[in-house]
């Protein structure tokens, strides 16, 4: 009897089973910690607010800080008292101050009512303090799934080389691994090589809360990943494998699953794309998959 093969389809009735769930911390105990980092942040934000005449030469101070991570607490706390409307990753960098300044000034809050509020608060807000927390190990989940796949991978599959970051670091551009890839600036995670033959490309992401628009975005932008990789792979590298490592709780929202189910299981690509967690690892990613 031939045994049939098992499709990331397959584990939906037991899902909760084969995902991970990274441990996270509980509240309110984070509060001693996070008072203890973040309260000299607030102490350099109501020093340099003291000497600010305007919103504007506020946030032209606190681009002017050298030391990156301080200056992106300050531009979040920024975000909260004057303009929460700019995205924190648009506050960070100080090459668009000046144009920021222009576009965005008018709708910055009045300096003299940004003092106020920052005065009506303990220096030592555990509230801004606990919001502030909540930013600290952002991607931290992510770069613990990548470690623990590279450590499962080099003994699921120990002839082969595993190339990328294991945690926080560079992602690897299409441009490294094929020289004529029409998209370079295509990030991957990690890739698999026996010797100089590329096996297979690979994503790792770990879905902590998607769903809605959140979720379609992800299903969307690996649908249009493996258009592109696979389109380009058809004729140069027939036999190269796309696999997409997903895990965590988001997998069980709303139609996440059912959607990276009909990404594996695409006619136009069968056989060449896996979507996986780390617990069907053992039981999926073979030497004999990668090969065919």
């Amino acid at each position: 009897m031939v045994n049939r093969k098992i499709y990331f389809a397959d584990y939906k009735s037991e899902a909760h089973n084969w995902i991970t769930l990274a441990g996270g911390e509980y509240y309110p105990d984070v509060l001693k910690d996070a008072v203890e980092l973040y309260t000299p942040v607030l102490v350099v934000f109501g020093q340099l607010l003291k000497k600010s005449h305007s919103a504007t030469h506020l946030f032209e101070q606190v681009c002017e800080l050298k030391e990156q991570w301080i200056r992106i607490q300050l531009a979040r706390i920024f975000r909260k008292y004057v303009s929460p409307d700019l995205p924190v990753e648009m506050l960070k960098k100080k090459t668009q101050v000046q144009d920021i300044c222009q576009r965005f000034s008018k709708s910055f809050r009045p300096i003299n009512e940004v003092q106020r509020a920052f005065l009506s608060r303990p220096l030592a807000d555990e509230v801004i303090c606990a919001l502030l927390w909540e930013y600290k190990d952002r991607g931290k989940k992510g770069y613990d799934l990548t470690e623990r796949l590279f450590n499962l991978l080099a003994i699921q599959l120990p002839t082969l080389t595993l190339k990328g970051p294991q945690r926080a670091g560079k992602d690897v551009l299409m441009k490294e691994i094929f020289e004529d890839y029409p998209n370079p600036k295509r990030p991957v995670d990690f890739v698999i090589y026996e010797g100089e033959r590329v096996l297979a490309i690979g994503l790792a992401r770990y879905d902590g809360d998607r769903g809605g628009a959140q979720e379609d975005d992800r299903t969307g932008g690996y649908t249009n990943c493996a258009d592109e990789i696979l389109n380009y792979a058809k004729s140069k590298h027939p036999k190269l494998k796309l696999i997409f490592v997903n895990d965590g709780p988001g997998l069980l929202l709303g139609s996440m699953w059912d959607d990276y189910a009909n990404l594996e299981n695409r006619t136009d690509w069968q056989d060449k794309i896996m979507v996986t967690t780390l617990r069907m690892i053992p039981d999926r990613l073979t030497l004999t998959w990668l090969k065919s």
